[in-house]
């Protein structure tokens, strides 16, 4: 057991892990986010029920930053259950993998995915009013969005999921992930083009088809909105950058 020196915000993935923050006993399992304030005495260990996986994140924060941080962080720690997590996950992997790396730009690169991170935290504890039955609605799609991103997918089609209209549908995903069921197919595909483009000897027209865009042109534009640059420009600068979840 110790006093932890720096922040942590640990994303569980597999399995169940048991922790006692300042005396409180608390039990994280898959898709579960703890935020721990630094001077938290803690102590971690496998549950029970066996060995665990998760993603942990150690971070300072600048005293003359604290005020931009987007919840309280001398609260004793924050648990919540992500209502995203195949996305979550996939920032937290993003991450993991170029702060291991020397690219050029790193250090700006991570710290934007770890705002992104706390900023997407944020959202979701604002958000802890929702109906469980509407989060319910909100992962069946996106379930089915992660599977089918590379299909050509209809509203409709997201509505007959849930049994319910597609004003609704549009307005269940948005409110509890925080934005439209197209914005974030879009997102998805434009991250698979960011690996694709560094991990692949295929041509923006070969990876806009791929990822069903059928107009090349429509496909960068929509690339250069989520990341700030052309499929081109991104693949000659020979690193990561982050996508982000601007409008």
């Amino acid at each position: 057991m110790a006093e932890l020196p720096v922040n942590v915000l640990i994303l569980v993935v597999q399995g169940r892990v048991q922790y006692s923050l300042n005396g409180k006993q608390v039990t994280a399992e898959k898709g579960d986010i703890l935020f721990i304030p630094s001077s938290t005495i803690r102590e971690g260990k496998n549950h029970e029920s066996g060995a665990h996986q998760k993603y942990t994140l150690l971070f300072d924060i600048p005293e003359y930053e604290i005020s931009n941080i987007p919840f309280p962080v001398d609260q004793n720690f924050y648990h919540i259950k992500t209502r995203s997590f195949e996305y979550m996950k996939h920032r937290f992997e993003r991450l993991y993998f170029d702060i291991r790396g020397d690219k050029k730009y790193r250090d700006y690169v991570c710290l934007g995915i770890l705002q992104e991170i706390i900023g997407l935290f944020a959202r979701e504890l604002e958000s802890s009013t929702i109906t469980p039955i509407k989060v319910k609605y909100a992962q069946i799609i996106e379930r089915f969005l992660l599977e089918n991103y590379r299909k050509q997918i209809e509203i409709e089609q997201l509505a007959k999921l849930i049994h319910r209209s597609p004003n609704y549908t549009i307005s269940v995903f948005k409110e509890v992930i925080g934005q439209s069921p197209i914005k974030y197919i879009h997102q998805l595909r434009v991250m698979e083009a960011c690996n694709l483009l560094l991990n692949t000897d295929m041509t923006v027209v070969a990876i806009s088809e791929y990822l069903g865009y059928y107009d090349t042109s429509y496909f960068s534009r929509m690339f250069k909105k989520l990341a700030s640059m052309s499929p081109k420009e991104f693949s000659m600068t020979g690193h990561l950058i982050d996508v982000s979840t601007r409008s």
